[in-house]
């Protein structure tokens, strides 16, 4: 008895390179969406004055609020005086992460001393399911 049997394999893996790549373009997509989508909730708690927990930022110093409205600025803290630092934030993604960063080494270093005092850079547990959900919505 013979049996006979004819492979495709060429094909096959041809078509599996394909949807992998369409998966991982896919994917791409999705944390690049997820990376813009936090880089929104990060601004937007900013300008609300908010910290990661949701609550008030801490009050600027007598002196630097006295500076700030000599200015014509504000004096309920923003962390955007001269809006450098929050024009500053960047994302970029490729098909294993998602990054939210700074484009400008001096606008990290301030951040980094504001996010002591005013927490402001990283995600709540309910962020972080928002962030979930906008990168599996993204998913083709």
């Amino acid at each position: 008895m013979d049996v006979n049997i004819k492979s495709n394999a060429k094909q096959v893996s041809k078509r599996i390179g394909k949807k992998g790549k369409e998966l991982s373009d896919s994917v791409k997509h999705a944390l690049s969406r997820t990376a813009l989508k936090g880089k929104a909730i990060i601004q937007d708690r900013m300008t609300a004055g908010k910290t990661i927990t949701g609550g008030n930022f801490k009050k600027y110093e007598s002196v630097y609020a006295a500076f700030r409205a000599s200015k014509g600025r504000g004096t309920k803290p923003d962390l955007q005086f001269t809006g450098q630092m929050f024009s500053s934030i960047t994302t970029k993604a490729n098909i294993k992460q998602a990054e939210i960063f700074f484009t400008r080494a001096q606008e990290a270093k301030k951040a980094a001393m504001n996010n002591k005092s005013r927490p402001f850079f990283g995600f709540s547990r309910k962020e972080e399911n928002t962030l979930g959900k906008v990168f599996f919505k993204a998913l083709k």
